[in-house]
């Protein structure tokens, strides 16, 4: 906090921004792809052969503003301005869509971290996780769902998260039930993995952990009341997606509760 701030001559705003984006924020990202991106060697200026911008900018035109790729200005310090004018008045959402699109082509170490970063200081309600910006902001949850969908021999769980996220990332209409939907199959295909059944429900991966005497009865019996993940008509699976409205907090709480589970699995299969 500033000195102002500290003595109360400015207020702070403390909410966080889920449908909009601070001048603040925007130049803060702006600043952080300037210093990986932007103004890193050979990426704007080379004595020999062509800028990295040459080619950066063409899988821009190409996939991302999806423009013909010769209508780019001819100079490199052109191009970027180009970019530039863009990001400074485009819409809060494609912000985060423009970035997300930076994220996945410039796989640099600590980008993503000190992305974050940012967004934790200056109150975003999102979060970059694996692929997209989500709305989960508690570092602890953040860190779940990321080990939940580390590289590893579980394909189907990877699958089942990425597509949990990619409805609840979605900024104009988020697909809540979907994302509860696909949250619930990561779980019952790590099941699957325990249980060696492809059939099997999360129940029955549950009766398997507590005959190996993995998992303590009364552990099993709360696991099993709080997600209700069998075929009963009445469990909490069917309760919750023939709700007529569901929220952002029930996405999270599957997708985060899910995440945590999974990797409850994997300590156990380990």
């Amino acid at each position: 906090m500033k000195f102002s701030e500290r003595i109360g001559l400015n207020q702070v705003d403390t909410s966080l921004k889920t449908q909009e984006i601070s001048d603040d924020l925007r130049n803060s990202l702006w600043n952080v792809l300037d210093i990986f991106i932007w103004s890193r060697d050979r990426f704007l200026r080379v004595q020999y052969g062509h800028a990295e911008i040459e080619d950066f900018s063409k899988i821009l035109w190409f996939h991302y503003f999806k423009k013909p790729i010769d209508t780019r200005p001819g100079r490199e310090d052109e191009i970027l301005e180009k970019i530039r004018k863009y990001y400074f008045t485009c819409q809060w959402y494609e912000v985060y869509e423009f970035i997300e699109f930076v994220l996945l082509e410039e796989k640099i170490p600590k980008l993503n971290s000190t992305i974050n970063s940012i967004l934790e200081r200056e109150l975003s309600g999102y979060r970059f996780i694996e692929s997209a910006f989500v709305p989960i902001t508690d570092e602890v949850e953040v860190e779940a769902v990321q080990k939940a969908l580390a590289e590893g021999p579980f394909a189907g769980v990877r699958a089942h998260l990425h597509q949990a996220l990619h409805h609840l990332a979605r900024y104009e209409n988020p697909d809540y039930r979907n994302s509860i939907k696909e949250s619930i199959s990561a779980v019952e295909s790590m099941a699957r993995e325990v249980t060696g059944d492809t059939k099997a429900t999360l129940g029955d991966a549950l009766a398997i952990l507590e005959k190996r005497n993995h998992l303590h009865p009364a552990l099993k019996r709360g696991f099993s009341a709080i997600y209700g993940y069998t075929s009963d008509e009445g469990g909490i699976r069917h309760a919750m997606l023939d709700e007529p409205k569901l929220y952002v907090s029930d996405a999270k709480f599957f997708l985060v509760s899910c995440a945590t589970f999974i990797n409850y699995l994997k300590s156990k299969i380990e």
